[in-house]
């Protein structure tokens, strides 16, 4: 079992992810095997608010050439966390 600290990893900051903020929807960076439900409680542990639902996208690695050498990104688990009307996280209003 893992802490709630390792699941989520970073919180991604796009232009998307900036409108989506309107909505009360956040965008994170998480474990590629986490389920929805250990998305949830990470979430509510670690920023104290209430989740409504999680939506989750598995981004595979991209080919990337540098003249003859060829390698991959890493792949990425991004959760779509929508959080209840009136919750926010305090710790991402600044960056967003």
């Amino acid at each position: 079992m893992r802490s709630f600290e390792q699941i989520i990893l970073k919180p991604i900051i796009t232009e998307k992810s900036t409108d989506l903020k309107a909505a009360d929807i956040y965008v994170f960076s998480v474990l590629a095997d986490a389920t929805k439900i250990d998305i949830k409680n990470a979430v509510e542990n670690v920023f104290k608010v209430k989740v409504v639902s999680v939506n989750t996208i598995n981004s595979a690695g991209r080919r990337r050439q540098t003249g003859r050498s060829v390698g991959k990104t890493a792949r990425i688990k991004k959760a779509y966390v929508k959080l209840a009307s009136g919750q926010k996280i305090d710790m991402l209003e600044g960056m967003m």
